[in-house]
């Protein structure tokens, strides 16, 4: 892939649905009596395995025109034993999911995923799932996949989760719903809430006070019409450029701002970027609005571990923005997070230092001294989007051309971006 410095960016451009939603959409309406129709939906690899699997539980999904899909829901209880495994593929969020549902289930159902990703460790969701009765097994350690799933009693239990058990609330108050009596899960730091939001909006009884949040066993949840917004982390690369490269004004449609997602808003507002939000409403329960980003002046910012939850996916994309800023940006918060996020920030330092950028990697994020102009120069994507994506904002105003090698990534992910940039 080359990119060319560019002088001025504009137009108006959409972006694929949020891929968090996505899954859950597509898993609660499976759940749900009745059929949901769901508009904006991701068409990613991940997404189709949460889709594959619920079909092979006799669950009729369509996929029709205009990324909408038809699910015919089976109610609550009403899934039936797949006639193989169920490969959640390289979806952690699939897998995830998928536990806190198979654990209430009174069928027996093995749990796979691709080679890639079987040595990707899953005991931090299983743990709290076997506390509350769930028959999760595996033959040599429950840490790793294949998992075996048996029909168990449920009972609610209280589970406090640290900053870093963030993704394994959605499973356990999935299983909730199943469960005798309540299932309370106490949250350190308020983390992405689109189950609650969804499971609401389908019937359920989700009950949420401040950092407590409880789910309640319920008879069943009923289908909905359902709009996915556009994905903010995907969002977050054409806002950046808008707000990096000069005389550009760039407004992204229908994107899904909940306050859970937003922190790189708030990060580039603290930094002087000008943002504004159009448009704003509720959509199946999300908040979603027009977003606008036009060429702004920056100034350094300090990154804490509280603010890292609602940013995480965008790590990437703000240390590029970082080194056109004025001063020392500083990331802090990131030791303990999972692999990926620590790979991530080796891959991104590794590729501005090779742009000129004063950046450098510390024991739990990053530093960047911003203000020193960035070179076009060749740049390994080490087969993830994020970083073909930050690189590609960063070869916008870069001197010269800027060529990403391997960058077909992109082709599983994200086919349109190049086209989509090439629109402003």
């Amino acid at each position: 892939m080359l990119i060319e410095q560019r002088s001025s960016l504009k137009g108006e451009i959409s972006v694929p649905g949020d891929r968090s939603i996505s899954h859950r959409a597509v898993m609660f309406a499976a759940l749900a009596k009745g059929t949901t129709e769901i508009g904006g939906f991701s068409m990613r690899e991940d997404c189709l395995s949460t889709i594959d699997c619920f079909r092979k539980m006799n669950v009729v999904i369509e996929i029709l025109q205009n990324n909408t899909i038809k699910v015919q829901g089976k109610g609550l209880y009403g899934l039936k034993p797949p006639a193989s495994n169920l490969n959640a593929g390289i979806s952690g969020t699939t897998l995830r999911l998928l536990l806190g549902v198979l654990s209430g289930q009174p069928f027996m159902t093995t749990v796979v995923r691709e080679e890639s990703s079987l040595k990707k460790p899953i005991g931090k969701v299983v743990y709290p799932l076997r506390l509350m009765g769930a028959n999760i097994t595996s033959k040599d350690d429950v840490n790793y996949c294949p998992l075996v799933v048996s029909p168990a009693k449920l009972k609610g239990i209280t589970y406090e989760l640290s900053a870093l058990e963030t993704h394994i609330k959605s499973p356990i108050l999935i299983a909730g719903l199943y469960a005798d009596g309540e299932t309370t899960v106490i949250e350190s730091v308020k983390s992405r809430d689109h189950s609650e939001l969804m499971l609401n909006y389908f019937g359920a009884d989700i009950r949420v006070d401040g950092l407590k949040v409880t789910s309640h066993s319920i008879n069943n949840l009923y289908s909905q019409h359902l709009y996915v917004p556009g994905d903010i982390s995907i969002a977050s690369y054409f806002i950046t450029a808008g707000i990096l490269v000069p005389n550009s004004d760039i407004i992204v449609r229908n994107v899904g701002i909940n306050p859970t997602r937003t922190g790189i808003l708030d990060v580039y507002r603290s930094m002087g970027a000008k943002i504004e939000i159009l448009n704003e409403r509720i959509v199946s329960n999300e908040k979603v609005a027009d977003i606008r980003a036009t060429s702004s002046s920056l100034n350094a910012a300090t990154i804490e571990s509280i603010n890292i939850p609602s940013l995480i996916d965008e790590i990437p994309i703000i240390a590029v923005a970082a080194t056109q800023a004025r001063g020392t940006t500083v990331i802090k918060g990131l030791a303990g997070y999972k692999m990926k996020e620590s790979t991530r920030v080796k891959f991104i330092t590794s590729e501005l230092l090779k742009m000129g950028a004063a950046v450098q990697e510390t024991e739990d994020g990053m530093i960047i001294e911003g203000g020193k102009p960035l070179k076009g120069t060749v740049i390994e994507s080490y087969n993830n989007q994020s970083i073909v994506m930050a690189m590609s904002v960063a070869g916008l105003v870069a001197e010269g051309e800027t060529m990403i090698r391997k960058a077909h990534v992109l082709d599983v992910v994200y086919p349109e971006f190049l086209r989509t940039l090439n629109m402003l």
